[in-house]
């Protein structure tokens, strides 16, 4: 598998949201509640500063994707957020890493200065993983700030990177 990534069509709203979709439903990360549909998800996927989608060359098969945005405004506009999805059949195979990186450069070009995740569950291992091995520092825990799926909590850690 070859992957590649480039920035978010209209043409791949049905994938996107496909990927996207299951994470929420998994119910392990992301703070969404609400399921996309094909008008909402090319909305949403539009609105952000850069939404970068992770495809297959080799079939152009879409295996991932991510969303980046500003964590705030004004005074606090150089800090930015972003959001990784990868799909279920495509999961362990670094995808994940190629998605955060390809980010981290994007953010430089955009002009951010910090990447920060807000809320980061202590039981989302593969993230945790992901951005101690890529020198993202912990910021400390939040008690009982993500719902999961099954109404209990996890707690969440905070993380950020100069970028």
């Amino acid at each position: 598998m070859s992957i590649e990534i480039r920035k978010y069509e209209s043409d791949d709203v049905m994938d996107a949201i496909g990927i996207w979709n299951l994470i929420i439903e998994e119910g392990r990360a992301f703070p969404q509640l609400e399921i996309l549909d094909e008008v909402s998800g090319d909305l949403f996927f539009k609105e952000q500063s850069f939404t970068g989608v992770a495809y297959n060359s080799e079939n152009d098969e879409i295996v991932g994707l991510y969303i980046l945005h500003p964590n705030n405004v004004g005074r606090c506009g150089h800090i930015c957020n972003a959001s990784y999805a990868v799909k279920a059949e495509a999961r362990g195979r670094h995808i994940g890493k190629q998605l955060v990186l390809h980010c981290m450069g994007k953010a430089r070009e955009i002009g951010f200065t910090i990447l920060q995740f807000n809320a980061v569950a202590v039981s989302n291992l593969p993230a945790l993983h992901l951005y101690e091995n890529l020198g993202f520092t912990k910021l400390g825990i939040i008690p009982n700030g993500f719902l999961r799926k099954d109404g209990g909590y996890d707690d969440i850690i905070p993380h950020y990177k100069l970028l």
